[in-house]
């Protein structure tokens, strides 16, 4: 009976201390690194003039030139955001591919009035929404110390493409903060 007992708790024990243990201590969390965007390219080509390309580059709160804007001009806009490694920087537009959900670019003019569409190969959203790296800008007045400020917003709670309407998609969000937050100035 001694024995019987003495088995009977050894298989509880074994029990209790197998049941109790917790799987997930064994596996390492993964823990993604989110790495700090940088810099942001930003491509504008006229639509009407493919050699008409300006290529802008905002580090550290600062853009090396002004975006030239002409007023009745349509110009197709690409947006680069990339990280740096070592001496060199890296595209992060992959990432954000990655995690499109979590991702979202809103555009803010001051001093000239543009129209922004969410190109048609623009990132979809599962949601339905464009996230915004390629848009066509129309521009609908003379620029007068200008600006455009460019935001990418991660993990925003609700997006809207279509604000503030279907035919000037700016975007706007509710939610998330800003990974990137580029003011550039704009003249003509």
């Amino acid at each position: 009976m001694k024995k019987i007992f003495n088995i009977t708790l050894v298989l509880f024990a074994a029990i209790l201390l197998f049941s109790c243990r917790n799987d997930d201590n064994d596996i390492p969390e993964d823990i993604h690194e989110h790495e700090e965007i940088e810099k942001l390219v930003v491509k504008v080509t006229n639509k009407n003039d493919a050699t008409d390309v300006q290529t802008i580059n905002y580090v550290g709160g600062q853009a090396d030139t002004s975006l030239h804007l002409h007023q009745g001009n349509v110009y197709n806009v690409e947006l680069d955001f990339q990280v740096k490694h070592n001496d060199h920087y890296d595209s992060a537009n992959g990432e954000i591919e990655e995690e499109k959900d979590e991702h979202f670019i809103t555009y803010n003019f001051a001093g000239v009035n543009v129209n922004v569409l969410r190109a048609a190969n623009d990132l979809v959203r599962t949601d339905g929404k464009k996230v915004g790296l390629k848009t066509e800008w129309t521009v609908t007045s003379a620029p007068s110390a200008a600006k455009v400020n460019i935001k990418l917003i991660h993990a925003p709670t609700s997006v809207n493409d279509n604000s503030p309407s279907a035919t000037n998609q700016l975007g706007s969000v509710t939610g998330g903060e800003s990974d990137v937050d580029a003011l550039i100035n704009v003249v003509q």
